[in-house]
């Protein structure tokens, strides 16, 4: 019995140690498997944002051939491109579009979407179905009759300022964002601000926007990423005057003009895209959190 006992021994430890070596191989396998496809992933996206950085720092001759990296590094194509004619001006008509596009925005939306989150009152179903439905009808619908407003009514043609108007008054998405994301403040917080003495603006200015700091923030980054990117809009309303073109505009102009010189097409084009990848990178968290919570209450 005793030598049965010590000759299974090691068979039983020759088994533990197959499992553990064959265990350890398995999440191994799943490791790379799962850091494979997110490398892969990541590649997918970074890559064409690398290529045009590299093309922007090549030459004139460089730039037109299959070559993946700058032979001399030309960094002076980014000051080309500032010098020129109009693109200072792009630029700050760009800052000026979403800066003051997005303060108009978050400012007209929050107060509505407060409404429609924490007042009780008849319609307020109905109300938030209507801000709703505006997001389901297309802009070229109404296209004709708003451009025949602006240009021949009010006479703002060949500026921003018909875009920029509208947005003093609400936004659709950024209300009902906004909205969802108020609806996860516990009720308590207000209430106990009105005992207090607190009227409705000073207890949405006190109490419910430091704590919907999260959710103003991915607002404020939705509407400047659009106004950013938007090319629609300025082509509408701000073609005819080169003053008021923004960059996402302009950007098609210059590359008509330097169609031969990819290098200087692809600088401009990291110009563009720059503030956008700063404003993310320095803002995800806040971004991230925002976009999470509104989802949490329905």
């Amino acid at each position: 019995m005793s030598t049965s006992t010590v000759l299974d021994r090691p068979r039983g430890g020759r088994a533990a140690g197959s499992a553990a070596r064959t265990a350890r191989r398995t999440a191994l396998l799943h490791w790379i498997a799962v850091h494979s496809l997110a490398v892969a992933a990541a590649l997918f996206f970074v890559l064409p944002f690398v290529f045009v950085l590299l093309t922007s720092l090549m030459s004139d001759a460089q730039a037109l051939t299959r070559d993946l990296t700058p032979n001399t590094w030309h960094p002076e194509n980014y000051v080309k491109v500032f010098e020129t004619p109009g693109f200072l001006t792009w630029w700050r008509n760009s800052l000026l579009y979403a800066g003051l596009g997005t303060l108009l925005v978050v400012v007209s939306s929050v107060p509505v979407a407060y409404a429609l989150a924490k007042f009780r009152f008849r319609g307020r179903h109905l109300s938030l179905l209507l801000v709703v439905a505006t997001m389901m009808l297309p802009p070229q619908v109404v296209l004709i009759p708003m451009y025949l407003f602006w240009a021949k009514q009010m006479d703002l043609s060949g500026t921003l300022w018909p875009l920029l108007i509208p947005m003093a008054f609400g936004d659709a998405f950024a209300i009902f964002l906004l909205r969802q994301f108020l609806l996860t403040i516990p009720d308590e917080y207000i209430e106990a601000a009105r005992i207090d003495g607190c009227g409705e603006l000073r207890t949405l200015l006190r109490i419910v926007l430091p704590m919907a700091k999260p959710g103003i923030a991915a607002v404020a980054l939705f509407q400047f990423f659009y106004c950013w990117n938007d090319y629609f809009g300025p082509q509408i309303y701000a073609s005819e005057n080169p003053a008021a073109w923004t960059l996402s505009y302009g950007l098609e102009s210059f590359k008509g003009a330097h169609h031969t010189d990819w290098n200087l097409t692809m600088a401009a084009t990291v110009l563009v895209m720059a503030p956008v990848i700063l404003v993310f990178f320095f803002a995800q968290k806040a971004f991230v959190e925002g976009v999470t919570l509104t989802g949490v209450k329905g």
